[in-house]
């Protein structure tokens, strides 16, 4: 024996060279592993939001449809279970019109306000009433005399549950110094309202349904029923993705194991 070191063949060369590193190769199919299960889980969240989002829809056209109850009933129903949301109600009383609160709001694609009014019931407890949408230019109530009705009215509409909390991060705070109001905090709204010591303000709101305050404004109906579900199609995406991951990481692995079995032959 020389003691001298075999070279290596070219096609030897060409077999290792082709083949990932080990700590290259760990850390390509960790990643890839990861991305399958952050994927998939995605993808399994979607379909829990479906379900949930339909199970929504499906109440909301089930209370939209029936008959509206009175507010004693309604009253009932949020003692029992604190949702109201969308159900039918018919209430009787006498709006506070010094007591409005305006949301910004669009209809029929104009931009505008919402215009919540305070109405005093028989029993002397109070109810925030969303009358409807007004242009930008009839937020100001001497802009609509006609449509500040005076005396016991009657509202017919749907009950809302009120939030605890804002919606989105991005939703601007209230600034109830100016009366504008940009998600329904109800404690805020009932401040420095013109009570009774024994006046309740109920914990829910009712939106006015569809047809015009004399004179043409506030004009009621501006609930929105209609709510998207779009995560079947998010649910099929994300599963989409990690479809893909998972047929490129079985490629990274058969490649490999490919590369091995050749340099294993050349080397031999």
């Amino acid at each position: 024996m020389t003691g001298d070191i075999a070279p290596v063949s070219p096609a030897a060369n060409d077999a290792m060279g082709g083949r990932m590193s080990r700590a290259r190769f760990w850390l390509a199919l960790g990643f890839c592993l990861a991305g399958i299960a952050i994927l998939a889980g995605l993808g399994t969240w979607q379909v829990e939001r479906l379900a949930w989002k339909q199970g929504l829809i499906d109440r909301i056209e089930q209370r939209v449809d029936a008959k509206p109850v009175d507010l004693t009933a309604l009253r009932v129903a949020y003692a029992a279970t604190g949702d109201v949301d969308y159900i039918p109600v018919t209430v009787s009383g006498r709006f506070l019109h010094e007591g409005e609160r305006y949301f910004l709001s669009t209809f029929d694609g104009q931009a505008g306000w919402n215009v919540y009014t305070p109405l005093v019931t028989a029993d002397g407890d109070v109810l925030f009433v969303n009358r409807g949408f007004v242009p930008y230019e009839l937020r100001e109530p001497q802009t609509r005399p006609e449509g500040q009705v005076e005396g016991s009215v009657t509202v017919t509409g749907l009950a809302r549950n009120a939030p605890t909390q804002k919606s989105g991060y991005f939703v601007p705070d209230n600034d109830p110094a100016k009366q504008t109001f940009f998600w329904r905090d109800l404690d805020t709204m009932a401040t420095g309202l013109a009570l009774t010591s024994d006046a309740r303000v109920l914990p829910f709101f009712v939106d006015a349904g569809p047809g015009r305050a004399p004179g043409g404004w506030p004009v009621g109906g501006t609930t929105v029923i209609e709510i998207a579900n779009s995560h079947l199609q998010y649910a099929i995406t994300w599963y989409g993705l990690a479809f893909v991951l998972a047929v490129m990481t079985v490629l990274l692995v058969v490649r490999d194991r490919r590369a091995a079995r050749a340099a294993t032959g050349a080397s031999g």
